[in-house]
C-alpha cells in the first residue's frame, strides 16, 4: 500500500502542525496559529520520500505561501520510481477555535495515489454526512424535509430526537429555519465540520447528521475518512469567490456543479486520513508532559485495511 508505507511521515506532519499551533491556544491570533501550523507541516513534507502534490489545500499559489493547490511536495520530485501521492490538507482545522481555546481544533490531512482525490480550487462545498445506515437514504439532491423524514424513518427517531450539526453562519439561515420547522435538535458550531462529520458517521455518537456549507478541502478530507468508516457523505462545490468557478472548469473534467459521492471525492481504497488534536475535543489536544515532551493524540483511518485507531504519541 502506497499510503501505509508513508503513514509515519503523514503522522509526523500532522503532529508537528498540531504542536506548532498549540503554542497559540487562547492568544486571540488565529492567523498566527494557522501560519505556524502550515510552516511546520510543510517542513515535514520536504523530507518525505515521495513525489507528492497538494490536490486541494490552503488556496491558490498567489494567496498561500505554502501548501498551495498544485504545489509539489516531497524529496523525490521527478524521480521515475518515486511514489506519486496526492494530499488534501488543512494544517489547522478550526483556526478560530485555537485563538479562543474552543474544542475540536485539529491538524488534518488525507492522502491517496495521484489523481484519486478531487483536485479543485479552495472554494466552498455543500455537504451532508451520516452513518452507514443513511447511505442511499439522504442526499444533497433532495430537500431538507425529505432528508429529515428519511433519517427519522431509517434511524427510528422522531424529528425532535434527531441531532443535526450545522455551522453557525449567515448562509445557513434558511437551512436552520427549515430544521426548526421539524423541531430538529440543532447543534450549531463555529468551526470544525471534519470532527462533526466524523461524529455523524459514528453510530454510537449522539450526532445523526452534518448538513450545510463548509470549505471544500475539508470536504475531500472528510470523504476520505468516511470512506474508511463506510459512512454516508456527499458534497457539491459552491462558488462564492471571484475566479473559483473558472478555476474549477480548468481543473475538473466534467460538470463542476454535480453532486459528488463520497467515493468520487476519494476514489481509491489506498487512502488514509489522519487528524491530530490541537485543542481537546474529538481527540485530546496537545499537552506538555512532566518530562518537557509534548503528548499528542491522533485519529487514523486506514481505508484499505478498514482500520480505525486513536494513537497517543510523545514527542
Amino acid at each position: 500500500m502506497l499510503t501505509r508505507d508513508l503513514e509515519k511521515y503523514f503522522l509526523d506532519a500532522t503532529e508537528s502542525a498540531a504542536i506548532a499551533a498549540a503554542a497559540w491556544i487562547g492568544r486571540n491570533d488565529g492567523k498566527a496559529a494557522d501560519g505556524a501550523a502550515v510552516e511546520a507541516m510543510r517542513k515535514v513534507f520536504d523530507t518525505v520520500p515521495f513525489d507528492g502534490r497538494v490536490a486541494i489545500g490552503e488556496g491558490e499559489r498567489d494567496d498561500a505561501p505554502m501548501l498551495w493547490i498544485g504545489e509539489p511536495l516531497g524529496s523525490m520530485q521527478g524521480v521515475p520510481e518515486a511514489i506519486s501521492i496526492d494530499i488534501a490538507v488543512d494544517p489547522l482545522e478550526c483556526t478560530n477555535h485555537v485563538a479562543y481555546n474552543l474544542p475540536n481544533a485539529m491538524a488534518v490531512l488525507a492522502a491517496a495515489p495521484r489523481g484519486e482525490l478531487l483536485h479543485a480550487p479552495d472554494c466552498y462545498m455543500d455537504k451532508i454526512a451520516g452513518s452507514s445506515e443513511l447511505i442511499g437514504e439522504i442526499s444533497l439532491g433532495a430537500g431538507t424535509s425529505y432528508n429529515i423524514e428519511a433519517a427519522c424513518s431509517v434511524l427510528g427517531k422522531n424529528s425532535s430526537e434527531l441531532k443535526v450539526v450545522v455551522m453557525d453562519r449567515p448562509r445557513h439561515i434558511e437551512l436552520i429555519k427549515e430544521l426548526k420547522e421539524y423541531n430538529v435538535d440543532i447543534k450549531l458550531i463555529g468551526d470544525g465540520d471534519v470532527s462533526a462529520a466524523l461524529d455523524a458517521a459514528d453510530p454510537n455518537s449522539e450526532i445523526d447528521m452534518l448538513m450545510g456549507i463548509g470549505a471544500a478541502p475539508e470536504g475531500v478530507i472528510t470523504a476520505t475518512a468516511l470512506r474508511g468508516l463506510n459512512a454516508s457523505f456527499e458534497g457539491r462545490l459552491v462558488f462564492k469567490n471571484e475566479g473559483h468557478r473558472e478555476r474549477a472548469e480548468k481543473m475538473i473534467d466534467g460538470d463542476i456543479e454535480k453532486i459528488w459521492d463520497r467515493d468520487e471525492l476519494c476514489s481509491s481504497n489506498d487512502a488514509i486520513f489522519i487528524g491530530t488534536g490541537v485543542c481537546d475535543g474529538r481527540t485530546n489536544g496537545v499537552k506538555k508532559g512532566k518530562n518537557g515532551k509534548y503528548i499528542v493524540q491522533s485519529e487514523i483511518i486506514d481505508v484499505h485495511n478498514n482500520e480505525h485507531k486513536i494513537l497517543t504519541s510523545e514527542r
